[in-house]
């Protein structure tokens, strides 16, 4: 029996990091920390305290724990949100780049 999960072209990631967000969209660039839950080469599931309106671009900065492994700075869209419980929302970026 295939599942969805095997479907996917590339694995998940379970992860529990903050990551901080730059709505791009937005002309002053505002700047707020989340919770990444998993990542995958195409995308992010992201808990916040509130929801982002679909399509909106962002950017997720994952800092890196040593020295040796560099941060990972993303851009992407939301192309998912779903309310998982008051002010707990889960947030799903496409990542179009990453530097």
């Amino acid at each position: 029996m295939v599942t969805f999960d095997d479907k996917r072209n590339f694995y998940r990631m379970m992860l529990n990091s903050e990551v901080t967000i730059t709505i791009i969209d937005d002309e002053t660039n505002r700047q707020m920390t989340a919770t990444c839950r998993d990542m995958s080469a195409e995308g992010m599931a992201i808990e916040m305290d509130y929801p982002l309106d679909l399509g909106t671009r962002v950017r997720v900065r994952v800092e890196s724990s040593t020295q040796s492994i560099q941060s990972l700075d993303a851009q992407g869209r939301v192309v998912r949100v779903e309310e998982e419980g008051p002010d707990c929302y889960l947030v799903g970026v496409k990542i179009d780049d990453m530097d």
